[in-house]
């Protein structure tokens, strides 16, 4: 009874730790997001519906999407790690467990004559460490937090993946919107060279009124053949993210038609759900393991003991290994103070302190640009639809202002310099309406990504 009052105190003294309670810093971020001219007025939302299912309505986009978190090799190293890191907490924790080992010998020696023979078999207690300060208990916590900062890793792995292929779809499509305004404006000049070279001939335009037709040609011409390839470019990046080849059905052919594939993201929430977004857990669960290094390096000035014991049975002869009066046991206590090394104690607990504050700063850093990223997506959002508007205007007006000046030039009232005006002024307009669509829809991916979505949820598509 004894004994086992003596384990079971040993037990208790077991679960004891030596690491500094944790309590979650303050967020170093304000607690509203900011307001003004180009913030949106929003109302709070009681939840946020942040799904990549519910965001991104396009069926093909979300098919593409639901490949890339199966097929995308830096998502597979990212799942990997987490295993990785999984697997390193279960080492770590086993060595909080007694070891127990089957064992078996059997040896002979033969000395002048003699032959002595001796048959061992047994159950084996290896130099197992009384966790008494809670050394082993901190490392395995330690562990633990850095496999759960791995899954989170991973979250943020995945959402930015998401985030990624929807830009690279997007993109392309705002590329082959861009494309097709060269082939337009190419095919607008062409005629304008040609009406151009007719005035010419019959003496009624001069010389410098072809070069200036040819200008607009020619620009159109360097466009197609560098969108040609951008739009190539766009496709190769698309199916790099997705992990496989893209059909053509899968692919948009403009910006233009993807108004309704993207629903608007709830930007009225508390500023506190940055808590939740995958990279501040994983900057959180990172600090939280330099708590418990403090522990283990804490431990590191008091006593250790290890137990090591061996029961079986001891026999010279085979036959009668398993026969009475064949039992032994051998038990074995040791413990270690440490007197002197060098420092190096105290050397590791203030190396663990000094990861404790780097870890601190590195979680408040990334609540801090987490927040910065939302109200930057927010700022764009604020005023995006106004630019939308006036650019489209802008656009309209270039197109009438255009046709009338070229209406104007074939009847010989306006000289060519007010059509080539009107020409670039369209054309620059008509590439600046695309770019505006394209920075529209990646606003809200912005948002999605930036308000920590869920990329988990898989579409059924």
């Amino acid at each position: 009874m004894r004994r086992l009052v003596i384990l079971l105190c040993a037990a208790a003294l077991g679960g004891c730790t030596l690491e500094p309670a944790y309590v979650r810093p303050m967020p170093a971020a304000p607690t509203t997001w900011p307001v003004g001219a180009a913030y949106p007025q929003v109302q709070a939302a009681a939840s946020p519906s942040l799904t990549y299912v519910e965001v991104f309505r396009d069926p093909r986009l979300k098919a593409l999407i639901d490949r890339s978190l199966t097929a995308n090799q830096d998502l597979a190293a990212a799942l990997a790690n987490v295993e990785i890191a999984r697997a390193q907490y279960r080492v770590q924790r086993a060595e909080e467990l007694p070891h127990l080992n089957a064992t078996a010998s059997a040896s002979e020696d033969r000395a002048r004559g003699d032959t002595t023979r001796d048959h061992q078999a047994g159950l084996e207690l290896p130099a197992f460490q009384l966790d008494l300060f809670g050394r082993l208990r901190s490392l395995s916590h330690a562990a633990q937090e850095a496999y759960l900062a791995s899954d989170a890793g991973a979250r943020m792995a995945r959402l930015t993946l998401v985030g990624d292929v929807a830009d690279a779809w997007l993109t392309l499509a705002a590329d082959r919107s861009l494309l097709s305004v060269a082939d337009d404006t190419e095919a607008s000049a062409r005629r304008t060279v040609d009406l151009t070279q007719v005035r010419l001939s019959g003496g009624v335009a001069p010389r410098s009124d072809l070069s200036q037709a040819q200008t607009v040609l020619d620009q159109a011409l360097a466009d197609q053949a560098q969108l040609t390839s951008q739009v190539a470019q766009d496709r190769n990046a698309l199916q790099l993210l997705v992990g496989g080849p893209v059909a053509d059905a899968e692919l948009p052919a403009s910006i233009e038609g993807l108004d309704a594939s993207l629903a608007e993201v709830p930007a009225g929430l508390d500023s506190h759900i940055l808590l939740g977004r995958p990279d501040v857990e994983e900057a959180e669960h990172r600090l939280k393991a330099s708590f418990a290094e403090i522990g283990a390096a804490r431990a590191a000035f008091f006593p250790t003991i290890n137990l090591t014991a061996l029961a079986g049975v001891a026999s010279p002869e085979l036959g009668a290994l398993f026969s009475g009066g064949t039992l032994a046991w051998q038990g074995q206590a040791a413990a270690s103070l440490p007197l002197f090394a060098g420092g190096a104690n105290a050397g590791g607990l203030a190396l663990a302190k000094g990861e404790r504050d780097l870890a601190v700063a590195q979680y408040q850093k990334a609540i801090q640009a987490a927040f910065r990223d939302v109200a930057d997506a927010l700022a764009r959002r604020g005023t995006i639809d106004r630019q939308l508007a006036a650019q489209a205007s802008l656009e309209a007006a270039a197109n009438e202002s255009y046709t009338l000046s070229l209406a104007r030039y074939r009847e010989g009232v306006d000289p060519y310099l007010s059509t080539l005006d009107a020409q670039r002024t369209l054309y620059a307009a008509r590439r600046a309406l695309a770019a505006t669509r394209l920075a529209q829809a990646q606003n809200l991916v912005a948002l999605y990504e930036s308000l920590g979505g869920d990329p988990l949820v898989r579409s059924a598509s």
